[in-house]
C-alpha cells in the first residue's frame, strides 16, 4: 500500500511540474508579485534598515507570497478533473504531492525573493546556512499548511475567506517562530539557542502533514 501510494505520488508530481513548465503562468506570476513588492520596499525605504525591521519585512512577503501561491491549489480544479483523479490516485497520494508540489514552488519563490531582497535592499545576515534553513522549513511549513486549508476551503463557496480564518490561527505562531529564528541567523547567534526553533517547525510541518493524511480522505469522498 505504502509503495503504491509513493508511486502515485511521483506521478502526480510529475503531471503537475510538467504543466507548469508548459504554461508557466503561476510560477511567472508569482514572481512578479515578488518582485514587485521588493522593489517597492526598496522605494519606500531608500537605505537599509534595522535588523528587525529586515527580518520581518522579508517574512511578511513570503508569507503573503505563500497565500497567493497556494490558495488555488483545489478552488481552479474543474469537477470532472478531480473524479478523473478520484479514479487515478488515492486521496493521501493527491494531498502529499500537493504540499511537495506547494513546498517545491514555494522554495524556488523564497530562494528568488531572498536574493532579489539582498540584491535590493541589503543583507544582513550573519549565518548564512541557519537562515537558509529557515527558508526551507518555512517554505514547507506554509505550503502543509495552507495547501490544507486549500482543501477545506474549496468544498465552499467561500474559499478566500474560510481560507483567511482557517490558516490564520496556525499560520501566526508559526511565523513568529521562524521571525525568531531567522532573526537569530541574521545576528549571527550561538547553534545551541536555534535547537528549540528547529524542534518546533519541524513539529508543526509534520503535524500539519500528518492531520492532512488523515482528514483529506474525508474531504475528498464530499
Amino acid at each position: 500500500m505504502k509503495s503504491l501510494v509513493g508511486r502515485e505520488i511521483i506521478q502526480l508530481l510529475k503531471r503537475e511540474i510538467t504543466l507548469e513548465l508548459k504554461q508557466r503562468y503561476a510560477l511567472n506570476a508569482i514572481l512578479l508579485y515578488v518582485v514587485s513588492t521588493v522593489f517597492v520596499c526598496y522605494l519606500s525605504f531608500k537605505t537599509l534598515v534595522d535588523v528587525p525591521t529586515w527580518n520581518a519585512l522579508f517574512w511578511i512577503i513570503i508569507l503573503f507570497t505563500a497565500v497567493n501561491a497556494t490558495s488555488k491549489s483545489f478552488s481552479t480544479e474543474s469537477r470532472g478533473r478531480l473524479l478523473y483523479y478520484y479514479t487515478l490516485a488515492s486521496a493521501q497520494a493527491i494531498i502529499l504531492s500537493r504540499i511537495i508540489y506547494n513546498a517545491l514552488l514555494m522554495l524556488v519563490i523564497t530562494l528568488a525573493g531572498y536574493f532579489i531582497y539582498s540584491l535590493l535592499i541589503g543583507n544582513l545576515v550573519q549565518d548564512q546556512p541557519y537562515f537558509l534553513l529557515a527558508l526551507v522549513l518555512g517554505s514547507s511549513g506554509f505550503s502543509s499548511i495552507l495547501t490544507l486549508v486549500a482543501a477545506i476551503a474549496a468544498k465552499t463557496r467561500q474559499n478566500s475567506t474560510l481560507m483567511a480564518i482557517l490558516s490564520f490561527p496556525v499560520v501566526i505562531p508559526m511565523l513568529i517562530v521562524l521571525i525568531r529564528f531567522s532573526k537569530n541567523a541574521v545576528d549571527g547567534l550561538d547553534h545551541s539557542i536555534q535547537s528549540p526553533y528547529i524542534f518546533a517547525l519541524l513539529s508543526i510541518n509534520l503535524i500539519v502533514v500528518a492531520l492532512a493524511y488523515m482528514l483529506f480522505p474525508f474531504l475528498w469522498r464530499d
